[in-house]
């Protein structure tokens, strides 16, 4: 993405906090409504109570506006990686510590939230490639983040690490992208979500971790059984 020197006029953040606020809120809200193409300045300028020549005097251009509300969102992301504590090493751990971390920011932003979602609809083609790119490298730090000094110890012998975070991260991505489906707003996001992904955190977990106390996880019994039974045919 482009630098943001080049897409603000640095007089915006010699504004008051508050109407820097009203600019960005009245931004993102007409973006998420309309989508970058139909996204009438007009309309934000007039929500933000703000004149069209200061908007142009802080953002050259909507396409300017549109890249700074994108920035502004990952900052807000990043939030969520400065709260992990790094010190929880079992991989469960910190994926429910993370989720009830995002749950929270998402809570406290929620239109920050819907306007991220709103770039994974965008088509526009003048910044689809540059979403695209900006989403999968939002998506691959964010994977490298959550399992920075994991502790693989505990994984059963015949599961390799590499392979055990792909199946999360397929698993993760997929239940995020269900939620995010069910809800018109982030507004309405609760801590059900929290609660569901919890259910199946512990099916993963029972199926990854090695027993600590000798006996058997369900996944391996029902292998067993599968031998057992196949061995009952044999002559």
């Amino acid at each position: 993405m482009r630098k943001e020197c080049n897409i603000i006029n640095t007089t915006f953040y010699s504004l008051k906090p508050e109407k820097q606020e009203r600019i960005i809120n009245a931004a993102m809200k007409e973006f998420v409504k309309s989508g970058f193409e139909k996204a009438s300045t007009n309309e934000i300028v007039k929500d933000a109570q703000i004149s069209k020549g200061s908007l142009f005097n802080y953002f050259s251009n909507k396409k300017d506006l549109y890249f700074f509300l994108i920035q502004n969102a990952v900052n807000i992301i990043e939030q969520i990686y400065v709260e992990i504590d790094m010190n929880e090493r079992d991989i469960f751990e910190r994926i429910s510590q993370v989720g009830f971390i995002k749950l929270n920011i998402q809570k406290k932003y929620p239109l920050v939230f819907d306007f991220l979602k709103s770039l994974l609809e965008e088509d526009a083609q003048d910044v689809k490639s540059d979403i695209n790119q900006l989403l999968a490298n939002i998506q691959k730090d964010g994977f490298r983040r959550i399992y920075e000094n994991i502790d693989w110890s505990k994984l059963r012998e015949d599961i390799e690490p590499e392979k055990a975070m792909n199946i999360l991260n397929w698993t993760m991505t997929g239940f995020a992208e269900l939620q995010i489906a069910k809800i018109k707003s982030f507004e309405d996001i609760g801590n059900e979500v929290f609660n569901e992904w919890d259910s199946y955190k512990e099916i993963l977990k029972s199926c990854f971790y090695r027993s600590l106390t000798g006996s058997k996880t369900p996944l391996q019994d029902s292998e067993e059984s599968k031998d057992d039974k196949r061995g009952s045919n044999c002559p």
